[in-house]
């Protein structure tokens, strides 16, 4: 069985991340809890929520490996 997975950025051009939306990403995909990338931006664990949940929406990724994916594949 072969798995084909599609993003925006195979489409068209991806959205521009916003910079909190990017760094974000960074700590989510280095494997830190919404919590701990709270702390880490002096945020609270709903506002990381919101931005993932954004970054989601702009980008059409479903899940936190594609974050990841999308977090290596732009040098985060």
């Amino acid at each position: 069985m072969s798995l084909t997975l599609t993003t925006a950025t195979t489409e068209a051009p991806a959205p521009e991340l916003a910079p909190r939306e990017r760094e974000t990403l960074r700590h989510i995909a280095a494997g830190r809890t919404y919590l701990q990338t709270a702390r880490h931006m002096g945020l609270s664990k709903h506002t990381v929520d919101a931005y993932l949940r954004r970054i989601r929406a702009k980008l059409n990724i479903n899940s936190t490996a594609e974050l990841t994916r999308l977090a290596i594949s732009m040098g985060l």
